[in-house]
């Protein structure tokens, strides 16, 4: 039986430490997305942390699921313990609260100064960033339907924007709002690479396919196109993720279509 509250969050012992802890995020999520969502996915390979991992689902009804299903069940080797987290994770904080910053970030000392603001100024602050964000979003559309529109006969896309099943597009130099990543593993599904890619600001959607291509290695790989509101958004979720080690010997390429 679980011992702490019903929590959205998953504690996960007794894994085999081991295996890679790349390898061991992107099984785990092969796993346990067939439960629910996935919001994020915490593994450590510290001398404290071996073993052990956290599993942020997006409601309570999948976690739950997860845990009875998942209790007691073999994974590389080892039965894994499965309970309720202690804590909210800080992921489904941030979910809940927009404004929510992690105790450990740079940061935060000086916005716990700050909090004294008077919440007047706060809600005006907030109103004013809201249209701001609003003003940038209608742009980024505007200009992304323009983008594709002169773009679809060229690079296979379809009217929506989303590469056709089975199409390579031509890479591109400049920032643009779509990503296309490559050499995915075969274990890789809309909902897992949209684990990695939806913390970055400007998400908007994953789509996976098969590859016509075989990798350097001659394997059947994957490949996925990942779509943000703006150039700009996407620049910053490239710079993180491009050469991204999705399990041992297995870096995913991202570049700009």
């Amino acid at each position: 039986m679980a011992s702490n509250q019903p929590n959205n969050t998953l504690y996960i012992n007794n894994l085999n430490d081991k295996v890679h802890k790349d390898e061991l995020r992107l099984q785990l999520l092969a796993l346990f997305t067939t439960y629910g969502k996935v919001i994020d996915i915490v593994a450590s390979k510290g001398p404290k942390k071996k073993g052990q991992a956290f599993l942020v689902f997006n409601d309570l009804a999948g976690a739950t699921t997860a845990m009875r299903a998942c209790e007691g069940m073999i994974f590389y080797d080892k039965p894994m313990r499965i309970d309720y987290a202690k804590t909210k994770s800080y992921a489904t904080s941030r979910r809940d609260d927009p404004n929510f910053v992690p105790p450990n970030a740079a940061n935060a000392s000086t916005l716990i100064r700050n909090g004294a603001l008077d919440n007047d100024k706060k809600r005006q602050r907030e109103g004013d960033d809201e249209v701001a964000r609003q003003t940038k979003r209608e742009k980024a559309e505007s200009d992304d339907e323009m983008e594709i529109d002169d773009e679809d006969e060229d690079n296979g896309t379809q009217s929506n924007g989303v590469l056709a099943p089975g199409v390579i597009p031509p890479t591109v130099d400049h920032p643009t709002s779509r990503l296309f990543c490559t050499n995915l593993p075969l274990e890789v599904t809309d909902s897992i690479l949209s684990v990695l890619f939806q913390h970055h600001q400007g998400y908007r959607s994953t789509h996976v396919s098969m590859s016509p291509t075989p990798n350097a290695d001659g394997a059947q790989v994957k490949m996925g196109q990942v779509i943000f509101e703006s150039p700009e958004f996407a620049s910053v979720a490239k710079e993180a993720l491009d050469g991204y080690t999705l399990k041992k010997d297995w870096k995913m390429t991202v570049v700009y279509v």
